[in-house]
């Protein structure tokens, strides 16, 4: 039942009516009146020389479809003209009222260019009639080309260039931080530790005369002084600027009381001696 359907179809399309225009004609006529071109439209070429139009012209195109063979007009679907700026690639479709006896009229008046005329430029526009309908072939007609003032440059919106594609953004990173020479690295290391060495040294001066130095009152005060040196440590390695400096005021609080304990009894211990 398909395959016959098809086929149908087929035949259908083949013995299709085909459409032809009687009567095609185009008139000029200036805002006066004045008639300043009339002639028949060829359907098997398009007119040889440009149709012009000033800014008050009017342009008047009238034609009849019907079956070819046949003289009774025929009111196709679909009619329309299309404006095509081949310089450009604008184009513009103007849909046209046909009667029922297949008569057709469209008048163009350059006082007042319809919405569907595109943006025109110095070069001429090709105008091409389009007829469809469901029960005949299609067609399609070459009238002629179509010269009209260029149009007006749209006005330039204050926010257009926000809407342009802006420059490539090019990154430049920062090179790879390059390590200090090993000797340079290895004095700063001793700079670093060189603290500990004059306090073991104090210490040992004083290690004699303070028996009690490693008492539960003095640890907590060397305890914080390594835990200063450790955070030094982590914020090379790891730590920002900020949080080293909040560590180390609590930090802080800490050595100062644990260091006035420390004090505190190395001065008893000293008087005890006395």
């Amino acid at each position: 039942m398909l395959s016959l359907h098809i086929v149908a179809l087929l035949i259908a399309g083949a013995q299709a009516a085909v459409l032809t225009l009687q009567s095609p004609r185009f008139t000029v006529t200036s805002s006066t009146g004045a008639q300043l071109r009339s002639e028949p439209i060829s359907l098997a070429r398009p007119a040889s020389i440009p149709v012009t139009l000033e800014k008050d012209d009017v342009l008047k195109v009238t034609f009849q479809v019907i079956e070819k063979g046949a003289s009774k007009g025929v009111q196709p679907h679909q009619t329309f003209l299309r404006f095509y700026d081949k310089k450009s690639g604008e184009e513009g479709i103007q849909p046209i009222r046909v009667t029922n006896g297949g008569k057709a009229k469209f008048e163009l008046n350059m006082a007042k260019p319809p919405l569907s005329l595109p943006p025109t430029s110095d070069a001429p526009l090709q105008v091409t009639l389009l007829i469809g309908s469901p029960l005949h072939s299609p067609l399609s007609v070459a009238l002629f080309d179509l010269v009209v003032p260029a149009s007006q440059p749209a006005p330039v919106h204050p926010d257009e260039a926000s809407f342009h594609p802006l420059p490539e953004i090019h990154h430049t990173f920062r090179p790879e931080q390059k390590l200090p020479p090993k000797p340079i690295s290895a004095i700063f290391s001793v700079l670093v530790l060189s603290p500990w060495v004059v306090l073991l040294g104090l210490w040992a001066q004083t290690a004699p005369r303070v028996p009690h130095l490693l008492s539960p009152s003095i640890l907590p005060f060397i305890g914080t002084l390594g835990a200063f040196q450790g955070l030094l440590v982590w914020y090379w390695a790891d730590l920002k600027l900020g949080q080293v400096l909040t560590y180390g005021a609590v930090l802080g609080l800490v050595t100062i009381f644990t260091g006035k304990q420390a004090l505190s009894k190395i001065g008893d211990q000293r008087v005890g001696r006395k």
